[in-house]
């Protein structure tokens, strides 16, 4: 419990630090859920989701943390424009699960279109997961391993110029040492978070 209270007070700092930090918002309303805190989980979600109304899988946490509180109704409302969100970008997985939730609550599946998979990817570009537009790729892995694949693969350059900034905010706010294996992994996880790339795994060679 006392690592789950450091973690509220490390995001809770970034989110009032930078009001329009996503991830801070999304991340604080994530540790609120670990807490059971689940009132001020979904006031933090959907902070997030006013700054970038394409997070799907905060859709999925605020549904889940109005579950917790009895809130079927508004449940079923957050999870039907959820799947919408995340079907129009491609997030399959946090669609499939809101799905799942919505048919466990008896409710309709709003109709799927799945327009990310008409669109076309030239040479040099890729469908970048975090603003859902195929546009210029990087010209190579911004750095080597698995995560880095992951990032050239899904991520546009304008995208990782955005997250790089990001980082920056991560690390100062959070006062990470990189240096610390654990700093790095918290860095590595909100990186994933604000490209959009947690339930990816890179493509096999």
């Amino acid at each position: 419990m006392a690592d789950t209270q450091q973690r509220i007070d490390q995001f809770r700092n970034m989110a009032e630090a930078d009001p329009g930090n996503e991830l801070g918002h999304f991340s604080l309303g994530r540790a609120y859920m670990e807490a059971g805190r689940y009132a001020e989980a979904i006031d933090s979600l959907k902070r997030a989701i006013v700054i970038n109304r394409n997070l799907s899988k905060a859709y999925q946490f605020v549904a889940q943390s109005q579950l917790k509180l009895n809130q079927p109704g508004d449940a079923v409302a957050t999870l039907t424009e959820g799947v919408k969100v995340a079907d129009a970008r491609g997030d399959v997985l946090p669609r499939n699960e809101m799905i799942e939730m919505l048919k466990a609550q008896g409710a309709a599946v709003p109709e799927l279109k799945s327009s990310t998979a008409k669109l076309e990817v030239g040479e040099g570009q890729v469908l970048c997961r975090r603003c859902g537009q195929v546009k210029p790729r990087l010209p190579s892995q911004p750095f080597k391993g698995d995560f880095g694949k992951l990032v050239y693969e899904n991520t546009c350059a304008q995208c990782w110029r955005e997250a790089i900034g990001q980082g920056t905010k991560v690390i100062n706010e959070l006062r990470l040492d990189l240096s610390d294996p654990r700093a790095q992994k918290i860095w590595d996880s909100n990186i994933r978070e604000f490209l959009n790339l947690t339930d990816l795994a890179p493509t096999p060679p």
